[in-house]
């Protein structure tokens, strides 16, 4: 996670708040489930989206969910998963889906193996939000002209290439943040790298459902 002056601008700018909605997809930890939780109180939901995808991983990242929705004041979270295009039919209309690192993935061979792609993907979002609504989604960003050929090799993305992708399926951008920028992450490097890891240059979109 963040320090916490990032993580206030990150949830300002996704526009969670008391009775909103959010779908967390691919939650890892949990740590913004929880943290969406705390924010979006008893009148508010959390859906904890697992993609089906990845739910073989050995960290059993669906159980780990489900434990977590049984926590002690988490009663506004369930935990749910499903292939990445059937998330519509696993969750009820929301008002912010969150997406952080993990965007690039779709164009990967572990996700497009059961028949994902991003632009499916996109599609099913559209459909899932409520008008109006925020699809928000932070990634590690490639070099300007790498497109999404980087995705698989070095788990980034080139802002640009994403931005169109995720215009196709109808969404308007709305806003995008630099606070989590590196200016000197070089982009040619694995994002796990020691060097760079949990340091890379990232960039933030919010775009709107008209």
């Amino acid at each position: 996670m963040y320090d916490q002056s990032r993580l206030s601008e990150l949830i300002r700018f996704a526009r969670v708040k008391a009775g909103t909605t959010v779908i967390d997809v691919y939650p890892g930890d949990g740590d913004w489930t929880r943290l969406f939780s705390d924010i979006v109180g008893p009148e508010g939901r959390v859906y904890s989206f697992v993609p089906a995808e990845v739910a073989h991983f050995k960290n059993d990242p669906v159980g780990r969910m489900r434990t977590l929705a049984k926590e002690p004041g988490r009663e506004n979270v369930e935990a749910v998963s499903a292939d990445l295009v059937a998330m519509p039919e696993a969750t009820q209309s929301a008002d912010v889906l969150w997406l952080h690192l993990f965007y690039h993935d779709l164009h990967t061979t572990l996700i497009q193996a059961r028949g994902a792609t991003a632009a499916q993907f996109n599609r099913a979002v559209y459909e899932r939000l409520k008008p109006g609504g925020s699809y928000v989604i932070v990634d590690h960003a490639a070099a300007a002209g790498a497109g999404t050929s980087d995705a698989q090799s070095l788990h980034r993305i080139e802002p640009a290439s994403l931005r169109e992708e995720v215009e196709a399926a109808g969404f308007v951008l709305d806003a995008q943040s630099t606070v989590l920028a590196n200016k000197d992450d070089p982009h040619s490097i694995k994002v796990f790298d020691p060097s760079i890891k949990g340091e890379t240059d990232r960039f933030a979109y919010r775009f709107v459902k008209p």
